[in-house]
């Protein structure tokens, strides 16, 4: 029998079986964890201003691009634009009062 066979025989190291001793309770771990992800919540909520800020430009773009955009793309695209910021806004409007 080789070495490598003979390791995976082995029982597991006495370290391995116990869990390391808990240094938080568990309403902490959770308070923790709850702070953690309305952190994340948050950064979430911002990449879609981000997005949505980025829509907006594009959608400039594209309603001012004349006649080489599709007339119906256009008008689309100017009306993504006009309404774009004031999505943002009740969207950042909203998160404040949070």
């Amino acid at each position: 029998m080789n070495v490598v066979a003979l390791q995976a025989l082995a029982p597991a190291p006495e370290t391995a079986e116990k869990p390391a001793p808990a240094t938080e309770t568990l309403a902490e771990q959770i308070r923790r964890l709850q702070a953690e992800a309305k952190s994340l919540a948050r950064s979430h909520v911002d990449a879609l201003r981000l997005a949505l800020i980025e829509v907006e430009r594009l959608a400039e773009e594209i309603g001012a691009g004349g006649d080489v955009y599709p007339t119906g793309v256009r008008e689309l695209a100017r009306r993504f634009a006009s309404e774009t910021d004031t999505k943002v806004q009740a969207l950042m409007a909203i998160v404040a009062r949070t």
